[in-house]
């Protein structure tokens, strides 16, 4: 058998596939920045700063976020309105202060509809799957008291 002799080996190249991450999104970085200075900033007047995030989206978007501020404040009036990202969210006052529920307007992620979520926080689960969040395009009585219904049951 033959001594190996140094420098005589050949490297070996990986054959696996190199995947490129392109990195965060504008809005997903925007998101991150909005929540930063979230956690910094002052949470005095979280109504109206929530309010004042809602004027700032585009119909259909900010009618229907005016409307859910509604609901959500008249079905729990514990909750506290912040922000969350950036958008219009709801937390439990005391209990814990987490965020139980959410308003994602269309253009925030520029996505085809709004979105209305609930975070892990919120006591809805049901069995081994349920739901999390909903597409909104537009609001019915039907549609609000289901809301009503969902919100109080999750902050409870």
């Amino acid at each position: 058998m033959k001594p190996l002799q140094k420098g005589t080996q050949k490297s070996v190249k990986s054959t696996t596939a190199t995947s490129k991450f392109k990195g965060f999104t504008d809005e997903e970085r925007s998101a991150m920045k909005e929540r930063f200075q979230e956690l910094k900033g002052d949470k005095a007047d979280g109504e109206g700063v929530v309010l004042a995030k809602i004027a700032e989206m585009r119909e259909p978007d900010r009618t229907m976020g005016k409307r859910l501020h509604a609901i959500i404040m008249e079905s729990v009036p514990a909750l506290s309105p912040r922000l969350w990202y950036g958008m219009p969210a709801y937390a439990r006052e005391g209990k814990d202060g987490k965020v139980v529920c959410f308003f994602q307007a269309a253009q925030k992620f520029k996505t085809r509809y709004a979105t209305f979520g609930f975070s892990d926080k919120a006591n809805l689960d049901e069995g081994n799957m349920w739901p999390t969040a909903f597409a909104l395009k537009g609001l019915t009585a039907a549609q609000e008291a289901r809301i009503a219904a969902l919100v109080k049951k999750a902050a409870s």
